[in-house]
């Protein structure tokens, strides 16, 4: 086997995009370097190799857990999560949390991103689950948008903007200079606009994992994006993904009524495990909740209690 590989040819040996090719040199696990015959970068056999072992080595046993466990089920060249830690095109989230608004993100993630005005949506739909009132609020938008089955790229961006928008919209009031997260914060009477950026930041993408990879699948079917979202939501609202929220929600009535230690002895006593704890992706705890406990410590001692 040669020392080099094109960029085609590495590629096609692992399986995945030039983006992700490139993905996986950014975040120095394939070494590169300029190839002065042919004008181009060669990529390093044995670093393909290596990584090709380390990805198929397991992959039977992550695919089996995969929908159990709502990890990835297949390579993304939006998103790695790499040693415990979170990349968006690149570039570190952490990084991102601290310097960078939810939109600014989102460009990242999409290539582009124009700000869609926010929409005014029926109040009754208030009384609906927050999953269930996304459902009919896409739905709805779908009725009425021109654009709802052009997904020539620059369109998809257009439409995921509006989509957007309609989703905040459906849990705040509608505020046209405002930002996302500053809708949130002014219906929250929230004074900290950054923390809840931040968040947004951080629950931008994980990979493909079930409710993208369901995303996806919808996608490649013809769907139009806000298909594709509400495909997506559905797989979300699923308990073993993003319906687990409710079983941490529970956890925390159970620790304000008999305390931490009470509510722990209560679980094992139980034979139950700790919700939102133990994910397989991140052996030493999610680095997401790690940024967000940081961002807290510095606030008034309500959050300080909170935290404990």
């Amino acid at each position: 086997m040669t020392g080099y590989l094109t960029a085609k040819q590495a590629a096609q040996k692992l399986g995945v995009s030039l983006s992700t090719l490139y993905a996986y040199v950014s975040r120095g696990l394939i070494r590169s370097e300029p190839d002065t015959v042919k004008r181009r970068r060669r990529y390093r056999a044995e670093d393909v190799e290596k990584l090709l072992a380390r990805k198929s080595g397991d992959s039977d046993q992550k695919l089996a857990q995969a929908l159990s466990w709502g990890e990835p089920v297949c390579d993304s060249s939006l998103t790695l999560i790499e040693d415990g830690e979170l990349y968006y095109r690149g570039r570190w989230v952490k990084e991102l949390i601290g310097d960078s608004t939810f939109e600014e993100s989102i460009d990242l993630l999409w290539e582009g991103y124009e700000p869609s005005r926010p929409v005014e949506l029926p109040r009754k739909w208030d009384a609906l689950e927050p999953l269930n009132r996304f459902a009919v609020a896409l739905a709805h938008s779908a009725q009425t948008d021109p654009e709802a089955f052009d997904i020539r790229p620059a369109s998809v961006r257009r439409t995921g903007a509006r989509i957007l928008a309609t989703l905040f919209s459906t849990i705040c009031s509608p505020h046209p200079e405002r930002s996302l997260a500053g809708m949130l914060a002014r219906d929250w009477e929230m004074e900290n606009q950054a923390l809840l950026d931040a968040a947004l930041i951080l629950c931008a993408d994980h990979e493909l994992n079930t409710s993208a990879f369901t995303a996806r699948c919808a996608a490649s079917a013809g769907a139009s994006p806000y298909g594709v979202v509400q495909a997506g939501l559905a797989a979300l609202g699923g308990f073993r993904h993003g319906a687990h929220t409710f079983r941490v929600e529970a956890l925390y009535r159970e620790v304000e009524a008999l305390g931490a230690r009470g509510a722990v002895e209560s679980y094992l006593r139980r034979g139950e495990e700790l919700p939102g704890f133990q994910h397989q992706l991140y052996p030493q705890g999610d680095p997401r909740g790690r940024d967000l406990l940081a961002l807290l410590k510095p606030l008034p001692q309500s959050a300080g209690e909170l935290l404990e």
